[in-house]
């Protein structure tokens, strides 16, 4: 059965999503566009610390960062199936372009898409998150199996073991 508060302090909370990012590292970033319809696109989150703060690095010209300027509101969606692992989180997004801050997260794979944290055009979208909300399922799709079956057999659904939980910041 979905626990919906698993953890018993908000710093626990945290917790969860930072091991859930860390684990999940890509995202898919979704704004609202000009005609005011929803867009998502494949993001790589940056960074190994989470503290209710995301950041994504982006081309300056990008239409992510127009979508974000004409509205900040933005949600950031990771999943991994293999382990049913699943975070939503939503914000506020902003350009940030602070170079020391671009060199502290550079990373050597970045230059499949950039020169360097000095490229002209890089800029950092930062998600301020307002609420995250998970779903972690320990054992991942083995175990959720086995309850879905022993579930099916003995009619007792309360089995199915799930982490859920939601975070305000």
């Amino acid at each position: 059965m979905e626990n919906a508060n698993p953890h018993d302090t908000h710093a626990e909370g945290v917790k969860k999503i930072g091991e859930l990012i860390k684990d999940l590292r890509m995202a898919m970033l979704g704004t609202i566009d000009e005609r005011g319809w929803p867009n998502s696109r494949p993001m790589a989150t940056q960074g190994d610390k989470f503290d209710g703060t995301v950041w994504f690095f982006t081309d300056r010209n990008s239409p992510k960062v127009r979508d974000v300027k004409n509205n900040p509101h933005v949600n950031v969606v990771y999943m991994k199936s293999s382990s049913e692992s699943y975070l939503s989180l939503i914000g506020t997004a902003e350009v940030d372009n602070d170079r020391d801050r671009m060199r502290a997260l550079w990373s050597p794979w970045m230059k499949a898409w950039f020169d360097s944290a000095e490229d002209p055009e890089l800029c950092l979208l930062r998600v301020t998150v307002e609420e995250g909300e998970y779903w972690d399922t320990p054992g991942g799709k083995v175990a959720s199996l086995f309850s879905l079956v022993k579930g099916a057999v003995t009619g007792d659904a309360g089995d199915m073991e799930s982490d859920h939980g939601r975070v305000a910041f």
